[in-house]
């Protein structure tokens, strides 16, 4: 699961790395180490006319509302979407056959929880903080809801699948990368059945990870030093 991450690219940058243009409904919230579930967050999309294909960059709020949604607190449950049942789920077959989106994230956060010495209580979790050299290119649904009084709301969600090797000792899920060269085909808002064949998990060989300060734990926490490695005891 991914319900914590962190993104601290800033729009000129998230420009040149996805090769995207600010759109209308891009506004910079600034850089984020504690990103939780209901906040703002810049996300790649594609924008099809006629006779182009580009992709922009919006900022959405994180926790999928589906169109059909008559509260959006649902959002509060559908902040991921298992990539073994999302081409099927009410909740997300739409947006993943049409509305597919990147999320941008220099690290995401998992909670690893030591086993118990013999005869004792079991120690807290422990955070830890998963990234890669450039950051991260997470799999992601987007959807438009409409209120009552005819405002829209766009939100989104992060695709996980099972977690592999030493990575799944940490956490038994983990989201969805999607690689440059899957960039544009993930992106183009048309159906794409096999989607999930050019994905890969954020798994062995892939990503870094360090543990971290417990400070993440608390969301009103932010800032760089939330990512910083723990120092080794005796240093």
């Amino acid at each position: 699961m991914c319900g914590r991450y962190a993104t601290s690219r800033t729009s000129t940058s998230l420009e040149r790395d996805f090769e995207a243009d600010l759109g209308d409904l891009f506004t910079d919230t600034g850089a984020d180490y504690n990103l939780a579930p209901t906040k703002l967050a810049p996300l790649v999309v594609g924008r099809k006319t006629d006779d182009s294909f580009r992709r922009e960059l919006v900022t959405a709020k994180w926790g999928l509302v589906p169109s059909w949604a008559k509260d959006p607190s649902i959002g509060n449950r559908l902040i991921n979407a298992r990539s073994e049942t999302v081409a099927e789920k009410p909740s997300f077959r739409k947006a993943f056959a049409q509305r597919r989106a990147i999320v941008p994230a220099d690290g995401f956060y998992e909670w690893y929880q030591p086993e118990a010495p013999e005869g004792g209580k079991r120690p807290p979790k422990q955070p830890f903080f998963m990234s890669a050299e450039g950051g991260l290119g997470l799999a992601g649904l987007y959807e438009f809801w409409k209120d009552p009084e005819g405002e829209w709301l766009l939100t989104y969600t992060i695709l996980t699948t099972s977690a592999e090797g030493e990575d799944g000792r940490i956490h038994d899920r983990a989201p969805m990368i999607v690689e440059p060269d899957h960039v544009e085909r993930w992106l183009a808002p048309e159906p794409w059945p096999e989607a999930l064949d050019h994905l890969v998990a954020a798994t062995p060989g892939v990503l870094s990870a360090w543990p971290v300060s417990t400070e993440v734990n608390n969301v009103r926490n932010n800032g760089p030093e939330l990512v910083e490695p723990l120092p080794i005891d005796g240093e």
